[in-house]
């Protein structure tokens, strides 16, 4: 048997590709858990839908009402092209994701980008870097979002397991409000009164509105569940106007996500929810099947002056048994099981509800709370009055109409979007950065107002140097009269650092915020009567919407924007807009 021998270069040589095949051996394992890219097209069109015993036309995603669910995992990149084919402008925001470097693909309309028009096109693309869990897509121009809107389920990475028993099965719950009416007429109406708008004359669980409503039997959501199983269940409030308390009859539901983040699990039979807000809880489900038949309720949580639309929105919980025709006929005979909800203004629950959500803050999923802060800012919100010029007739006394603002100021959109101006150094005209960093004038901000409610407007923003750590105190007034308001920022998540009733003391409160396990999140209710404080670091470079997630309070002027200069390195910028950037 012959030998091959190797010459000294030959042989270093095949020890240096052995060496090459074994460093890149990593890579290849790792390539194994990549991150996909996921297409989806969303075609907005219009749809007739019957509720309540009317059918009317309304903007969906490809006729779909509620929307179509998007399912990533986290590291994953989504390419989303929408097409808009109706008459109306439109833009989509991917509610919660941190868009981090990718804000031009964030979607509120004359923030990030200009609006989708009639028969053009935009491909949103962005990866989701360090997140998993429930989020939402919906509208962001006008009222679209009544009918835009659906799920954003990010898996956690391959064999990576939940941090809670693996349900048997996952289902999203969008909660959402209904009215009879076009909505955009409802909003246009109030713009020209300056009054508040029409109330919904629904609510809906995944679009359907349920028993307690005319001709709604048939338009009954129905959770079939198998006994002795776990359920994850992914809520969601994608109502426009109102915050929910959500129960299931008879069962206890334990909460381990808000916002797309773990916390630590508390079991509750109630949920309270905001607009913009997710939660994520476990059902077990009994041992064996009852003989009764378990009613989801979901109904307003409301503490504002205003009129709300005080109704109730009904599922079913039912129990699987054998399959024959004899069980159907039975089960639709059980008694019907209703949970008690509470109050319609239970501020104490809201509060003791709030305070139970805590980061798991572990070795695996740290709150990276900011524990020094650079920038300290002092944000009153609520509402206010604003003068109407002389050739509009509004209702309000004085003509005046109904307004809301921060800091006394109430937003004025531009009419191009602020982030094109912000990138190409063409603010003139379009922005000023001189958004006050406090109340313009000290009062009892909860007790009796100022005899000056009128509020001031403009196109004002405030700038952040790139890894600022920034603290904001939210401040609620009782100018009109006091409100919870859920506050959304898009581009980060912040940390609920304290919350409180009455005044912000900015001597003694400070000494009670909590940096251990303070709940991270997304959008946060400012309580009624309240305040509450949040911490987060400006590390995504762009332009950032903060603004009410109430609906009408948005488009009386509640917002503002946020500028996060660039970074020193090449990493720390934000890249230049896509091709396809809508034009305004």
């Amino acid at each position: 048997m012959g030998f091959a021998y190797l010459s000294i270069p030959s042989f270093l040589s095949a020890i240096f590709l052995v060496l090459c095949a074994v460093s890149i051996l990593p890579d290849i394992t790792h390539a194994k858990h990549a991150r996909v890219t996921r297409h989806y097209k969303f075609n907005i069109k219009l749809k007739n839908v019957t509720r309540l015993c009317q059918t009317k036309s309304v903007v969906t995603v490809n006729g779909q009402f509620p929307g179509p669910r998007v399912i990533a995992r986290e590291g994953d990149r989504l390419v989303i092209k929408v097409v808009n084919h109706v008459q109306y402008n439109v833009s989509i925001h991917w509610h919660g994701i941190r868009q981090l470097k990718s804000g031009w693909a964030d979607g509120p309309a004359y923030i990030t980008q200009c609006p989708i028009q009639t028969g053009q096109s935009y491909v949103y693309n962005f990866t989701v870097i360090g997140q998993r869990g429930t989020l939402w897509w919906h509208a962001h121009i006008s009222w679209l979002r009544a009918t835009l809107y659906g799920p954003i389920v990010i898996l956690p990475k391959r064999h990576v397991p939940y941090p809670f028993p693996q349900p048997h099965k996952e289902v999203p719950i969008t909660l959402g409000e209904w009215w009879k009416a076009d909505t955009e007429a409802v909003i246009n109406q109030a713009t020209q009164t300056g009054l508040a708008p029409n109330t919904s004359d629904a609510h809906t669980i995944n679009g359907l509105p349920g028993l307690l409503y005319n001709c709604s039997a048939k338009d009954t959501f129905k959770l079939k569940v198998k006994p002795g199983k776990t359920y994850l269940l992914r809520l969601i409030n994608a109502a426009l106007n109102d915050e929910i308390f959500f129960s299931i009859a008879n069962h206890t539901l334990t909460v381990v996500e808000a916002d797309a983040v773990y916390v630590k699990p508390f079991r509750t039979n109630i949920v309270l929810i905001t607009p913009g807000q997710t939660t994520n809880v476990l059902l077990k489900t009994k041992s064996k099947a009852p003989n009764a038949t378990f009613v989801i309720a979901a109904r307003p949580f409301a503490t504002g002056p205003a009129t709300f639309d005080n109704t109730t929105t009904t599922g079913l919980l039912e129990y699987k048994t054998t399959s024959s025709p004899t069980n159907t006929k039975l089960s639709n005979k059980l008694p019907l099981l209703r949970p008690v909800l509470p109050k319609f203004n239970d501020t104490a629950f809201a509060a003791n509800f709030n305070n139970r959500i805590r980061s798991l803050a572990n070795a695996k999923f740290p709150a990276k709370v900011p524990k020094t802060v650079d920038k300290h800012f002092f944000f009153t919100v609520g509402l206010g009055l604003s003068t109407c010029s002389k050739n509009q007739s509004c209702q309000g006394p004085n003509n005046t109409r109904v307004a809301a603002a921060i800091n006394n100021v109430s937003f004025v959109m531009p009419n191009i979007a602020l982030l094109q101006s912000h990138f190409f150094n063409k603010s003139k005209g379009v922005y000023t950065t001189d958004f006050p960093t406090n109340p313009p004038f000290k009062f009892n901000y909860t007790g009796t107002a100022p005899s000056n409610i009128i509020v001031t407007s403009g196109t004002k923003l405030l700038v952040l140097p790139y890894k600022t750590s920034v603290e904001v105190v939210l401040q609620d007034t009782s100018i009109i009269g006091a409100e919870s308001h859920p506050l959304h920022l898009h581009g980060f998540n912040f940390f609920i650092v304290g919350q409180g009733v009455g005044n912000f003391d900015p001597k003694k409160d400070p000494s009670k915020f909590n940096l251990v396990d303070p709940a991270e999140r997304n959008t946060a209710s400012v309580p009624s009567g309240g305040w509450v404080a949040i911490r987060f670091i400006a590390d995504n470079p762009g332009v950032w919407f903060m603004h009410c997630h109430l609906e009408v309070h948005t488009s009386w002027g509640l917002k503002m924007a946020w500028i996060v200069q660039d970074g020193k390195q090449h990493n720390q910028k934000l890249p230049p807009p896509p091709f396809d950037l809508p034009k305004c």
